[in-house]
Formats: C-alpha cells, structure tokens, sequence
C-alpha cells in the first residue's frame, strides 16, 4: 500500500507539523490506513519539546515527491542464476511473447548480466561456424538433451569439451575423425560407438537407440549419454546446454536503483541502445526489469497539503505528485493541480484548529496526547491568542483541546515561548527556524520570525542575525531579507533587515535606524508584514 504523505510547509513550524500528524491519525482512525505524516525540514527546538512533551516522534522525513522508480509498475520476470541453461531460460523467454530479455543473477541474487532471445540466436549461429563446447557441465548436458547418463568413468566426470560431430549412418567409420577433443552424435552404430570409446572421446551422445551391451561392459574414460531426439536435435540441444553467464551480456549493463529518479532514468533510456534495463535494489539484487514502456505513465506520489497552497513552500517535485487535498489557513497562492480536489481554507489563525474541527466534525474525539499537541499548536501559531489572525474559534479549540488533554494553557504557552531562543543556539538556527521566502510583485523576500517573551536578549546577537541574512541574501539572490523578533510581553516587532530601508519606511510608517526597527502592534507575517509589502508594491 503505498503511502499519501500528508505534510506542511518547509522549515516547520509547530502548527505545520502538528497539523499534518492530527490530519494523519484523523484519516488512519476513519479507516484510511495509507495516510502517513511527513515534514520538509528540521524540527525546531519549539516543536522538538512539545513532541516530547507528550511522547511523540517526528514525522517521516521527506527531501522531495519526484517520480521514482520504485513507484513505476516494471516488469518482475524471474531471475534467473548464471548456471542456469540457455535452453531453460529460451523456454522461460518464449512463455510470455512480452519478455524479451531477463536478468541474470549470481549466486545471492545480485546482478551479473542480461540475457535477451537476440544474445541466444546470436550464440546459436556462432555454434554452426565453430561447433566447439568447453567446459560444459554434464548436469547441463543431460538437462538439455533429456537424457541419462548409461556409461561413466571410474572417476565420474563433471564436465565435457570439445568439437560436436554428427556421425551419420552412411558414412563408414573410416570417414569420421575420431580424438580425444570429439563430442560424438549417433545413432545406433555399435561400431562407431565402440572406436570412438577406443579413441578416446569425452563424450558419445546415442540418439533413439539401445547401448551394446558390450559398451556398457567397458571401462573407458568416455561418458555415454541416452538420448530420444534424433541426432541434429540433439546437437543442436548440445549447443543449448551452455550455462547462460557464457551467452548472457555483461557490460554495459545499465543497472536502474530502486531510488533513482525517472527522469534521470528517462534520459538514460533514450541515449542508450538497450530496450530492457535491470532494476536493483540498494544491495544490488535485482527486483525486476524496466521498458521504455514504463516510463510513458509513471505512477506519481500521493500528497495532502496542510498550512501552505504555495510551490516555493511547499516539497520540491511537487509538480510530479498528485495532490489530493489542501487544508490551509494561508492566502490562496500558485499550487496548481490537474484535478478537481477537496480544498479547505479557513481565515482562522491556525491550521491545527481546522483538523480540529474536522475531528469533531466526523463524531472523532481525538486522544489525550494529540489534544495536547494540537492545543500547542493553536498556541504557537496565535502567539498566545495575540496574533491579529486570531479567531474566536481559535481560543474556543484551544480550550476545548487543553480540558480534554487536561493541560493548562498559561503553562504550554511559557514552556513554547521560552524555546525558542536559547544561548545555546546557533543565529542561523534561530534565524531560520520559522523562515518562509515570497514573491511580491516581482520582488523575492525572505522572512524569518522567532518569538521570545525576552527580546532584548535576543538583540544582543543582532550583528550576528544580520551577518546570517546577509548571506542568505546573496545566497538566494533575494531583494530583502527580513528577521522579526516578535516580543510577547510589549506586543511588537522588532524588525531587522536588509534592503531598501524606505521601503520598510513607507510600508510600516516608521523610521529605521541602522537596519531596524520597532513595529508596534505587528505580530503576525502572514496578516500583517506580508500584507503590507503587497501593498506597498502595488
């Protein structure tokens, strides 16, 4: 059962990443087991506490939703082991008129070579021109001509080589060559049998006919072989008793990992000349073998969107994938789908609330520990309710999540608010935590934000944050790059930045000094400083 990945925004934040776990444990309690919780980026210290705090771990990590191989429906023929016989693998070929080619494997199973119906004709009219086995197993030989085995040396022989030569009945025994390097094919002629033994051969095959007995009485170093094919048969089954690692391809073999991109699979396929290439897995071991075929339908990801809409937001190779819903709480933005699907989108200050209220919706009390968890994402995403994207309705779920997870408001609110800026980390850590870039009319921002109940503390390392943007800024090749410190306690913004200082002027009405300042009343990048700059560039 492949799984539908239900996953926020990059560079998480709590609501993202608790959202997408609520929604998760929403649909797998409904029934729908497939649906698994997924995040883009590092866990925050913010998120990483309240997961601990109710005995949660993260979700699965996921860097992209491309087309892989493993999601393409290839062909699983056997595989088929290098000892195996050539006869053996054409009738294996001929069963299905779509095989034309299968993988050949060492003894555990990883790859040694292909083995296709053009490499067995080519080998089979090589063998008119030079009629010269070496090596070959018995085991193989009786196989392949249905025989048994009725005379044998002292010391059983294991293998048989030399020049396959039919002695036919008008000729006399004079006129066939008879050496220790011939695999002779008769018939019943008891005199040839008997020279040949006399000469030494490896190796008599009698086609349709009884053994003398007077050969069986023999003590010679010459195999005899039973067989009911008529000799030209039988000669030709000689040839097709090789082990196939003798006839199969081993170079350029073009191997395909379960892992690898179709893309990439896709422009390999059309500078390469082979119609079948192998599929492996990480240890090498072959699973199956891909066409070009599989490549014109791959079957894509499955995907839900939770707290974002937009493609710059949202798991790289989202274009590959096939979205099957969005629940958001953002404005609509670029995220393009080929089908209609379920869209929500609520003007509320979290996302967690709307899964939420789907739970109630659907007769569904969620547990103890999820109702922790998505109440701390209510509070982390309203800023303590403080957030002028805050509703009602949010306030109301918070409540109703914290009585049924028996927690206090006031103390998650501390225990979140109070993670986010510790000494101990890095300023890019703290920077980019809680970062989304946008576009705006043409104009490429990256916005972190971090939350503190003690700003001041935080600015000490202020040349520090604009030394990380500074980077990030010609890194991304952005026009601004903005860093809100947002104080709880005085209910503001402190505003780093860098890029054009009026613009910051003019868009918040304030005076910035030194490339700062101090936003009053502005709590929120998504319902204010977002807005604002839309604004101020038309």
């Amino acid at each position: 059962m492949e799984p539908i990945y239900v996953t926020g925004h990059r560079n998480p934040d709590t609501d993202s990443i608790v959202s997408a776990m609520a929604y998760a444990q929403l649909r797998n309690a409904l029934g729908d087991r497939e649906y698994e919780a997924a995040r883009l980026g590092r866990i925050s210290d913010e998120t990483q506490l309240v997961l601990d705090r109710f005995g949660f771990e993260p979700p699965t990590l996921i860097h992209n939703l491309r087309t892989q191989v493993s999601d393409l429906n290839f062909d699983t023929p056997p595989a088929l082991n290098k000892a195996v016989t050539v006869d053996r693998a054409w009738q294996l070929l001929h069963r299905d008129e779509n095989t034309v080619s299968l993988p050949v494997v060492e003894d555990d199973g990883t790859l040694f070579g292909m083995l296709s119906t053009n490499t067995i004709a080519a080998q089979d009219m090589l063998s008119v021109l030079h009629p010269d086995i070496e090596d070959v197993p018995v085991f193989n030989l009786v196989s392949a001509l249905e025989g048994s085995i009725v005379l044998d040396a002292d010391a059983p022989t294991n293998s048989v080589s030399g020049r396959v030569t039919i002695a036919l009945p008008a000729n006399g025994e004079e006129a066939i060559q008879l050496t220790p390097h011939t695999v002779l094919v008769c018939g019943h002629q008891p005199e040839v049998i008997l020279a040949a033994i006399h000469a030494g051969v490896p190796c008599v095959v009698v086609c349709q006919a009884a053994i003398p007995e007077e050969v069986r009485a023999l003590k010679e170093r010459t195999l005899v072989i039973s067989t009911p094919h008529e000799p030209y048969r039988a000669a030709r089954m000689i040839f097709q008793s090789l082990p196939i690692w003798r006839v199969c391809r081993t170079t350029s073999l073009c191997p395909v990992r379960l892992s690898d991109y179709v893309d990439d699979v896709r422009e390999m396929a059309q500078n390469n000349k082979h119609r079948v290439f192998p599929v492996v897995d990480d240890d090498n071991r072959v699973v199956g073998t891909l066409s070009r075929i599989h490549l014109l339908s791959p079957r894509r990801k499955r995907v839900v969107l939770v707290d974002h809409n937009e493609v710059a937001q949202s798991v790289p190779g989202l274009e590959q994938a096939e979205i099957l819903e969005i629940i958001d709480h953002h404005r609509l933005a670029d995220v393009q789908t080929g089908n209609p699907i379920y869209m929500r989108n609520e003007p509320v200050g979290s996302t967690a609330t709307i899964v939420a209220g789907m739970f109630m919706e659907r007769g569904l009390m969620p547990t103890t520990r999820m109702a922790g968890l998505i109440t701390c994402a209510i509070i982390s995403d309203t800023l303590m309710f403080k957030s002028p994207t805050c509703t009602a309705r949010d306030i109301q779920m918070a409540e109703r999540m914290a009585s049924i997870a028996h927690e206090s408001i006031d103390q998650l609110g501390q225990m979140i608010f109070s993670a986010s800026t510790s000494d101990d980390k890095s300023p890019d850590d703290i920077l980019f935590q809680d970062y989304k870039e946008f576009m705006l009319s043409g104009h490429t921002l990256g916005v972190g934000q971090v939350v503190t109940l003690d700003s001041a503390r935080v600015l000490k390392r202020r040349e520090d944050f604009l030394a990380a943007m500074q980077r990030r800024l010609e890194e991304k090749q952005l026009d601004m790059m903005l860093f809100m410190i947002t104080d709880m306690l005085q209910e503001g913004t402190h505003l780093l930045f860098l890029g054009a200082q009026d613009v910051v002027a003019q868009a918040f009405n304030v005076r910035p000094e030194d490339h700062s300042a101090f936003l009053p009343g502005i709590l929120s990048r998504k319902k204010q400083v977002i807005p604002s700059l839309s604004v101020f560039w038309g």
